[in-house]
């Protein structure tokens, strides 16, 4: 839905501001990890435009303040750029929130199933309900899958299979390996995005769509 530009200029001026403020110092990188890269073949593509068009990549973390401040503000660049830019999601979930990996998890095992960007959308809409929060969520996510017709059976499967947590922590580790130390942090065709104002972002896409 395509919400007002006064409405976002605020939400993504306060997410900005959250991210400089709360980010933390970079992570030493574990042994181990690969070159930088910023895709990888399994990624999710919440928007694919072709391989010739831009693409912007965003390490998230479900949990995060500031991601959940950018989400209308995301939905609304899908929307303006649709069909022209790839817009690719990559887990970051961040050891200072206790049901990160939680959410990640529920996204991953729910993507296993054809619904990633379903979970994607459930779990920054309620956010405020459980985010911050000191105790599993993992039973509400679970709810989350079966308001979405998942089959639960196969979703438990998943969310307890170590290989679900590997996918996760490939993206982590992909972020690491890229310097990336806090979310929401943006990648353009490779190029790590300083977002200090609203505009900067549609300023990047639309000069890398002019190219």
């Amino acid at each position: 839905m395509l919400i007002s530009v006064t409405v976002i200029v605020a939400l993504v001026a306060v997410a900005i501001i959250v991210v400089i403020v709360n980010r933390p110092e970079p992570v030493a990188l574990p042994e181990g990890v690969g070159a930088a890269r910023t895709l990888s073949e399994n990624a999710h593509y919440p928007e694919e435009a072709g391989e010739d068009a831009p693409t912007l990549v965003e390490f998230l973390d479900f949990e995060c303040e500031a991601c959940g401040a950018f989400y209308p503000y995301m939905e609304d660049i899908r929307e303006q750029y649709d069909g022209q830019i790839n817009y690719v999601v990559r887990y970051f979930p961040l050891q200072g929130h206790f049901n990160s990996m939680n959410a990640a998890l529920a996204v991953e095992a729910a993507a296993q199933q054809g619904e990633f960007e379903g979970m994607y959308r459930m779990m920054f809409e309620t956010q405020a309900e459980w985010g911050e929060g000191q105790t599993s969520e993992a039973e509400r996510f679970r709810g989350y899958a079966d308001t979405l017709g998942l089959d639960l059976a196969a979703y438990d499967q998943a969310v307890a299979n170590p290989a679900t947590q590997e996918r996760v922590e490939e993206d982590f580790n992909a972020g690491l390996a890229l310097d990336v130390s806090g979310t929401p942090t943006f990648f353009l065709d490779g190029e790590q995005l300083e977002l200090t104002a609203p505009e900067d972002l549609p300023n990047a896409l639309d000069a890398a769509l002019s190219q």
